[in-house]
């Protein structure tokens, strides 16, 4: 019953926001970029459900641009990521030895920062844009793929099926990629969606602090960020920002949930 009403509402909630950020690519209410200075800071209204903001851009176009390039940065951050620290936990679990020693040595060091904090000096350096923050989300989140893979990989590398594979003179290369990557799915599944969501809450971290998608462009972070002098005059400018990524997070958190259990029976509680 948990199961099924957590990968509901999480599979709803999930639904609406990539819907909305599919459906901003070739629609919105009004132009999202779009300066009206006589509209500005006006309430919600039958012309703008969600108000306006300080230069009169209509609120809700803005929500769902924002959606857009808050799931395409998570996505890519994800995608990124999950390369990356596969290939790094598939051959440090699978080599052993000097290899997997030097590779974790490495890992681990990048492990010790926080993600946003190594992901703030990244971007300090790189400077605020799409790109630059999907880097530097996907380096950041790159050493904890690599853990988790490289766990799987240790258990799945002693099976039978793996030494039979070695005995009939395949190659480690082919091994790794047909028999042992496969077994690191289900929990690459679950830590992904996981990713996703932590992606979407730091980007708009990073946006909030100026250090993402610079503006004009929106996300829900910059709108937030452009919200707090107008807290007490509008304050729907931050509550819808806020209320997505909140909903957003509920989301991926109850999906991951679900997927957790399915994929996994012996977390699911008794």
């Amino acid at each position: 019953m948990r199961l099924r009403l957590n990968a509901l509402i999480g599979g709803t909630l999930m639904a609406l926001v990539v819907g909305t950020a599919v459906t901003s690519a070739f629609w919105t209410p009004q132009n999202p970029l779009r300066i009206a200075m006589r509209a500005r800071l006006n309430a919600p209204s039958a012309a703008h459900w969600l108000g306006t903001d300080e230069v009169g851009r209509d609120v809700v176009s803005r929500l769902m641009a924002g959606a857009g390039t808050s799931c395409l940065v998570a996505a890519l951050t994800v995608l990124a990521a999950v390369v990356l620290g596969s290939l790094i936990g598939l051959v440090a679990g699978f080599a052993r030895g000097w290899v997997d020693r030097v590779l974790m040595l490495v890992n681990d060091a990048l492990l010790a920062f926080p993600g946003i904090l190594l992901a703030l000096g990244l971007l300090a350096v790189m400077g605020p844009s799409q790109w630059g923050i999907v880097t530097a989300l996907g380096l950041a989140y790159t050493p904890t793929v690599a853990r988790i893979v490289r766990g799987a990989v240790l258990s799945i590398r002693e099976r039978e099926f793996v030494e039979a594979s070695r005995s009939i003179g395949n190659s480690d290369a082919y091994t790794m990629w047909r028999h042992v990557l496969p077994g690191t799915v289900s929990p690459l599944i679950v830590l992904a969606t996981s990713l996703f969501g932590w992606a979407i809450l730091a980007e708009s971290a990073l946006s909030f602090l100026g250090l993402g998608v610079p503006p004009p462009a929106p996300t829900w972070g910059n709108m937030l960020s452009a919200a707090r002098p107008y807290l007490e005059t509008a304050v729907w400018l931050s509550l819808a920002p806020g209320a997505c990524i909140a909903l957003t997070l509920l989301g991926v958190n109850l999906l991951g949930d679900a997927l957790r259990d399915h994929l996994d029976p012996r977390s699911s509680p008794q």
